[in-house]
């Protein structure tokens, strides 16, 4: 299993196995990387602010509801309908 593996490559310690424009390409690869993994930090931070602003939206209107459904008051004055004896005429 361990053969199936890529040895590990050290670019310092082995500097005379790479030509000069290969090390020019790998800083240049390296840099875009690091660009890349900033870009995709500061969306990632955008995307939690965005679902925590949307989470706080919907919290707010369903608590909102919840408050203005508990002031309702039609129903404390409803009346049980009252029950009139039939009468017994034949």
């Amino acid at each position: 299993m361990a053969d199936d593996q890529l040895k590990q490559f050290d670019p310092e310690k082995q500097k005379h196995l790479l030509s000069k424009s290969t090390l020019e390409f790998m800083k240049i690869v390296e840099a875009k990387n690091r660009e890349r993994v900033e870009r995709l930090r500061r969306i990632r931070q955008k995307n939690i602010y965005t679902g925590l602003g949307l989470g706080a939206v919907v919290f707010g209107i369903y608590g909102y509801s919840i408050y203005s459904v508990k002031q309702e008051t039609f129903l404390d004055d409803f009346e049980p309908p009252v029950l009139v004896p039939k009468s017994d005429d034949k």
